[in-house]
């Protein structure tokens, strides 16, 4: 017995095998299609593998015990990413429509899950294209030597280095105050940065450029964005792999804690990943699909993807992790030397009674004969295990270390064109993933060519994105990072899976890709998409709900009247943050619920 629920009108809406292929020859003038194979799937890649796979996977896996993260993270893939990536892609394909046009075929009461995905993805694109202003603002600082972070800047006066700067690091006070100028509050605003607000237009003038055309011109751009990251990672591997202690940072990527295995915040975070690995519920794959020819091989398709995403997000570790390596070592050989200094000061040594090589003897010989040095703690494995999230790891660990190798400004150059590619790439699927659904929504006359809708939506996100220039811009994106992009795609990946399943028929779904393919899914994907995947999902969504609802609302803030500064000071976010957090995550994830009843009080109200 198969539970497929009641769907009226089902036949109507989509059109049958031989629509489909009649359909595909008359929109090939009027439907924008793919050059080639290759474009479409550099493409989905570059869409997939995004800044997240530089700064966010590596730290994930620091977080959780390195290699033992690795594991739930694959298997998740595997169970969770792989089979609602395939079913993306099939439904786009078959029906040929944007995420709103595709649900809205299914079944008119599941419009808001294409709804739902437009927001999501229009909210992530906001504070996206503001990283990428960053990334622009530190790649025009790059091209100096030293670089702007390599040293203080000197007080007014001239006559010293500004204390701030002198108390945290060169990293931290060009990122924190010369870059952002970040007050202490997210409620103190104290106006606009206007550097970024130029590096801002830059950067969106960058993306109307490209997706202007939608895949026309983003499918040509995808050449560089898509292939330039892998050509920089490989060099900065290479690199990294001869700098001193990167044995040691890989090292500790690929030794699992295997405690943290049976940790469930693990394998949450592990599932919740795997949704921004892939971009998945985002929108912008739908859209991609649907421009394919009727016989394309989707299921092939997602396999390529899944590896492909898998393998670059440990190869993006392994060069974060030879970086991260060669950090530690640094700051361990400097803990070493100052406290080999103290000591031949503190018992009047000479120069070289006491070196690196024999540190360790003489500090446990000399601190069991007198008690109580004050010494610092020197220790590899916390250095190691120091992490640091998100941005963080861009622009002050990677920047931190490029100021220690040779000609630094080069590699300065290459890593923020690498990120400055990641991310392009990533935003023409979130521009996608907006301009298509509003097509399909009839929200604006059928007479404005693509071109002016996608600038409307530049535009009016340049406005938007103003909030991120402000002095506390940091604290919204770190806002919007956390609370735009992860219940309310769990929320609509769960949703197209029942959609699909249980609305438009697992069987009919399994017939729509046999005919596009040649055949059948495998028991595989139908035992995935019947129950192990959204069992999986729903599981991951209600813990994160449990997890979310106990924890206080914190935010953590850059400080210098904090008294552990230079780490940053964690504080509680105002009571009125929830209200914002209802618009960015409260919004989206209702959308579907909220368009249902509506749908069915209209409907009812039309029949009495």
């Amino acid at each position: 017995m198969r539970l497929v629920l009641p769907n009226p009108g089902l036949e109507l809406r989509i059109p049958n095998y031989d629509e489909l292929e009649k359909m595909e020859k008359e929109e090939a003038e009027e439907r924008p299609q793919w050059d080639n194979k290759a474009q479409y799937i550099l493409t989905c890649v570059g869409f997939c593998i995004g800044l997240g796979n530089v700064w966010r996977f590596p730290y994930l896996c620091q977080s959780h015990g390195g290699g033992a993260f690795l594991i739930p993270y694959l298997i998740l893939l595997v169970l969770e990413g792989m089979p609602l990536l395939l079913l993306e892609f099939a439904i786009g394909q078959r029906l040929r429509k944007g995420s709103v046009g595709v649900w809205r075929a299914i079944s008119p009461y599941l419009t808001g899950v294409g709804i739902g995905s437009m927001l999501v993805s229009f909210l992530v694109g906001l504070y996206y294209n503001t990283l990428i202003a960053w990334i622009l603002w530190y790649l025009l600082n790059s091209f100096q030597d030293p670089l702007p972070w390599a040293q203080c800047p000197l007080n007014e006066n001239r006559t010293e280095f500004i204390a701030e700067c002198q108390r945290s690091s060169t990293v931290d006070y060009f990122f924190y105050r010369e870059t952002l100028n970040s007050s202490a509050s997210i409620t103190e605003s104290e106006g606009i940065q206007w550097p970024m607000v130029v590096c801002l237009l830059a950067a969106w003038t960058i993306v109307a450029i490209c997706c202007i055309r939608g895949i026309s011109t983003s499918g040509k751009a995808v050449y560089i964005t898509a292939i330039l990251p892998y050509i920089v990672l490989a060099v900065f591997l290479i690199r990294g792999a001869t700098l001193k202690g990167a044995v040691s940072g890989i090292k500790f990527l690929f030794t699992p804690d295997v405690e943290e295995l049976i940790k469930p915040t693990t394998w949450l975070d592990a599932g919740a990943q795997v949704f921004y690995a892939f971009g998945l519920a985002w929108g912008g794959l739908i859209s991609f699909s649907s421009y394919n020819p009727v016989h394309n091989n989707c299921v092939q398709d997602a396999v390529i993807l899944s590896v492909v995403t898998g393998l670059t997000s440990i190869y993006a570790a392994l060069v974060s992790y030879s970086i991260i390596g060669f950090r530690a070592t640094e700051k361990y050989d400097t803990c070493i030397s100052e406290n080999i200094v103290r000591l031949l000061n503190t018992f009047d040594l000479p120069e070289d009674n006491i070196t690196s090589s024999n540190y360790d003897a003489a500090f446990s010989h000399l601190n069991s004969s007198y008690p109580g040095l004050d010494l610092q703690t020197c220790d590899m494995q916390k250095l190691l295990s120091e992490g640091v999230e998100g941005t963080g790891l861009a622009f002050i660990v990677f920047t931190e270390a490029i100021t220690k190798m040779p000609g630094s400004p080069v590699w300065s150059v290459l890593f923020f064109i690498m990120l400055l590619c990641l991310g392009l790439s990533t935003l023409f699927g979130n521009i996608e993933g907006v301009v298509v659904p509003l097509k399909d929504l009839h929200i604006f006359p059928k007479k404005w060519p693509h071109e002016a809708l996608t600038g409307l939506i530049c535009v009016l996100s340049f406005i938007i994105c103003l909030l991120f220039t402000q002095h506390s811009g940091l604290y919204w994106v770190s806002f919007f990072d956390n609370f735009a992009g992860s219940v309310p795609l769990l929320i609509i990946g769960l949703f197209e899976m029942i959609a699909v399943v249980y609305i438009y028929g697992v069987d009919r779904f399994n017939k729509d890709i046999e005919f596009m393919v040649g055949h059948k899914p495998s028991i595989f994907w139908q035992v995935t998409w019947r129950v192990i995947s959204p069992l999986i999902v729903l599981v991951i969504l209600v813990f994160y709900l449990v997890t979310q609802v106990q924890q206080k609302l914190t935010y953590l803030v850059w400080d210098p009247n904090s008294e552990g500064f230079p780490a940053l000071a964690s504080v509680e976010y105002p009571s009125w943050i929830n209200a914002a957090i209802f618009l960015v995550a409260g919004v989206p994830s209702l959308a579907v619920p909220v368009y249902a009843l509506c749908r069915l009080i209209y409907v009812s109200c039309r029949k009495k």
